[in-house]
């Protein structure tokens, strides 16, 4: 049934809209039921809003909260209307009804990655590229973070909350993937709860199984899964991302021509490959993935959505 329903979404012409600038460096799409909208962030810091559900012209919006890469992204859990962006030095709230990006946190330090650890969205727990990871609240006066830890990463690429206890959190960097609980944080001496071992080169992403948060997925330039993830200077890397709805299947976005955005078995089988050899001529090196709907979005180096 999993696998009919990937092969009922396709890719047509309306469906493909250059909404951002640059490169795409990160997607997220709204859990909304009835309307479709992307979020796009990219490499000079520009985020697009599309609303694919209009259909015209009107439907996208370019906004420019950032002055560098906006590396991650995250529709609010709590607020509908709320978009958090993160670039190099600042995360930023956007309130998309009144176009406003409202600075919550700002660093000397260059900022990688974030994810909620709370469904409250209140708190939340950020990479920094050289390594350690930041505990912000939203809550507390001023920009800076509640804490800085150091968690013996030369590079921290991504960092992931367990689906269930929200407490563990995943961080992916160097050839390193390691599991911590941010309860016992502190500034230094931090010891992983667990690592995974096996990479023999840089990690681009890890992020926790959608239900049961038992299952690791990870991209590395190692190629693993005989999955060429060597995407060179010009394109964003590859991460691979579970569908929401299905605990054991993520997709991830492919070398291969046709171009294709490709979903796997957490056993390595290839489930399913999107193309369409008159619409997708680019690699789309991120991908997301709608959390109820069967609605795939792929974004490529050009600033282009693909919505199948």
């Amino acid at each position: 049934r999993y696998q009919e329903s990937l092969s009922s979404m396709v890719l047509s012409e309306e469906n493909i809209r250059k909404v951002v600038k640059a490169r795409v460096c990160s997607m997220a799409i709204h859990p909304s039921e009835s309307t479709i909208l992307v979020a796009a962030g990219d490499k000079l810091g520009q985020v697009g809003l599309w609303n694919v559900s209009c259909g015209t012209e009107e439907g996208a919006h370019t906004f420019i909260p950032h002055s560098f890469p906006v590396n991650c992204m995250h529709f609010s859990p709590c607020n509908p209307a709320h978009l958090l962006s993160l670039s190099n030095d600042t995360l930023r709230c956007g309130d998309v009804t009144r176009a406003v990006f409202d600075e919550i946190c700002r660093s000397e330090e260059y900022f990688s990655c974030f994810d909620f650890l709370e469904e409250n969205a209140c708190t939340a727990i950020v990479a920094q590229w050289d390594g350690p990871v930041a505990v912000v609240d939203r809550r507390t006066p001023g920009l800076s973070s509640e804490l800085s830890a150091d968690i013996g990463f030369r590079r921290t690429r991504t960092v992931h909350v367990h689906p269930l206890h929200r407490h563990y959190f995943l961080a992916a960097g160097s050839m390193d993937v390691c599991a911590f609980d941010v309860r016992y944080l502190k500034a230094k001496g931090n010891k992983p709860l667990s690592s995974l071992t096996g990479h023999t080169k840089s990690v681009a992403s890890a992020y926790f199984s959608p239900v049961t948060g038992s299952r690791v997925v990870t991209v590395c330039a190692d190629d693993k899964l005989r999955h060429n993830n060597n995407t060179g200077r010009w394109l964003t890397r590859f991460r691979a991302i579970w569908d929401p709805k299905q605990e054991h299947c993520f997709v991830v976005g492919s070398m291969a021509q046709p171009r294709q955005i490709q979903v796997f078995q957490d056993t390595g089988k290839l489930l399913h490959s999107f193309c369409n050899v008159d619409c997708l001529g680019s690699v789309c090196s991120i991908n997301v993935v709608h959390p109820s709907q069967n609605i795939l979005v792929g974004g490529n180096s050009s600033g282009r959505l693909h919505v199948f």
